[in-house]
């Protein structure tokens, strides 16, 4: 891949006034607040395990961490609303508070939720359902004025895997993607970031078509988000558990960067922030 691939992307974010620049890849750590998160090791039990994790994530490299509190797992248990923020809030108060530099993130599908953990110091919403499951979060970012993860997802978590059929996958992801920017650019979103969603709504051989195809999506000169970190279509595949899931997560990982991903999401910060630094060391021999 040549340096200068991907050198029309966005290449800033506006994070509360100040310009964070993504220029170079960049990595992304999962905070789970959930008891169910499929990968055990994730989970932060307490206000303190959470203070610990940030701060570890921050040493290993870490430019944002992603706080979620609703598993998406499919089968998960359900959680309302009130609990999500109950979850999110104190953690989201104390980690602002200890470390001001943390560029947070909240893994979540709702408005509400967005708007309150938003207010309570936190700068971004990931949303894996892209407004479809909340009609106000596309409003309510717009009004926030924050950066705006976009992902793919067809259903919702309980009823994903049961949408799975495409015509064209990458070009059915792609004209998905054309009508959120749209609608999004017209609402007034400026920092949009797209996640082709692996391992939602999608069967083990799909996520490795998108993969193999995930250079498509740098048409829209947009952050590209990736995250596979210690997922089924590694586990599965190679007959593991998400605990042995990491050298595979890698392999991902180093195939995503060089196809133009912007943000590695992972539960293993060190690791990914390793891949990024090799093929940057390979780019510019």
């Amino acid at each position: 891949m040549a340096k200068d691939t991907f050198l029309n992307r966005k290449t800033t974010l506006n994070v509360k006034g100040k310009l964070t620049d993504i220029s170079a890849p960049c990595v992304m750590g999962i905070l789970n607040l959930t008891p169910d998160s499929f990968y055990s090791n994730s989970r932060a039990g307490s206000l303190d395990d959470a203070l610990q994790r940030t701060e570890a994530f921050l040493k290993d490299g870490a430019k944002f961490i992603d706080i979620g509190a609703y598993s998406s797992r499919p089968g998960a248990a359900e959680v309302s609303p009130d609990e999500e923020l109950k979850r999110i809030v104190p953690i989201v108060e104390a980690i602002t508070k200890k470390l001001p530099e943390v560029i947070i993130s909240i893994d979540t599908f709702r408005a509400r939720v967005a708007k309150e953990s938003i207010e309570a110091g936190a700068h971004i919403i990931n949303d894996i359902a892209s407004g479809d499951m909340d009609e106000a979060m596309f409003e309510t970012v717009a009004a926030l004025q924050v950066p705006y993860i976009t992902m793919h997802m067809k259903g919702t978590p309980q009823t994903m895997q049961q949408q799975t059929e495409y015509k064209d996958l990458a070009l059915d992801i792609t004209d998905y993607f054309s009508l959120k920017v749209a609608e999004l650019q017209k609402l007034g979103v400026k920092d949009i970031i797209l996640d082709p969603g692996f391992g939602f709504a999608k069967t083990l051989d799909q996520n490795y078509q998108l993969l193999n195809q995930l250079q498509d999506f740098n048409i829209f000169e947009l952050p590209l988000l990736v995250g596979f970190s210690r997922k089924s279509m590694i586990y599965k595949f190679l007959g593991l558990t998400p605990q042995e899931a990491l050298n595979g997560t890698s392999v991902l990982n180093t195939i995503a960067l060089l196809k133009g991903a912007s943000i590695l999401r992972v539960h293993d910060v060190k690791a990914a922030v390793e891949c990024i630094a090799l093929v940057q060391k390979t780019q510019q021999q």
